[in-house]
């Protein structure tokens, strides 16, 4: 198991990092955006933005080329379609517990990759996660860029659900 941690810099960026590495950066356009670009240390860009009329599923995307995209389910659960290198893969991010909130990242087998424990810090009302990665995990392509996405898919759904409950 390995340990990374995101850490909120104010509203509109997270840095995550492993043993204290920075691995990449996702960059919000706005506060309460959906639309961010994650840059990664070796300072690849991936743009990540709404898709459609309603913006309901969300792509991230090296130039033109989709690479990830991701929508909410009736359920609660945010869907997850990776297509690296032209294979497609499916990944459920399930939100789990009640007070003490963790989101667990699942491949299609229902076998757990990763889990993502928010901490929500009231000074800087935001969330800062500790992210726990599996082996399996760790033996997937573009797992750096699978974590900022899944930070995303994190702060998109408690967006989701902060909005619902208001």
């Amino acid at each position: 198991m390995k340990q990374y941690q995101a850490t909120s810099l104010d509203t509109k960026h997270f840095k995550l990092t492993q043993a204290g590495a920075e691995i990449g950066l996702l960059e919000y356009e706005s506060w309460f955006s959906f639309k961010a670009e994650i840059i990664l240390a070796d300072h690849c860009r991936y743009a990540v933005h709404p898709k459609g009329f309603w913006g309901t599923t969300i792509e991230v995307k090296d130039q033109e080329q989709v690479l990830l995209d991701f929508k909410m389910n009736w359920k609660g659960q945010i869907l997850i379609r990776s297509l690296f290198g032209g294979a497609e893969e499916y990944y459920i991010l399930k939100h789990k517990g009640l007070l003490k909130s963790t989101f667990v990242l699942v491949h299609r087998e229902e076998t757990e990759l990763l889990s993502i424990e928010p901490d929500f810090k009231w000074t800087r009302l935001n969330f800062d996660y500790q992210l726990t990665a599996s082996d399996a995990f760790e033996q997937l392509d573009r797992k750096e860029l699978l974590l900022l996405t899944a930070v995303h898919c994190a702060n998109y759904y408690l967006t989701m659900m902060t909005a619902a409950a208001a």
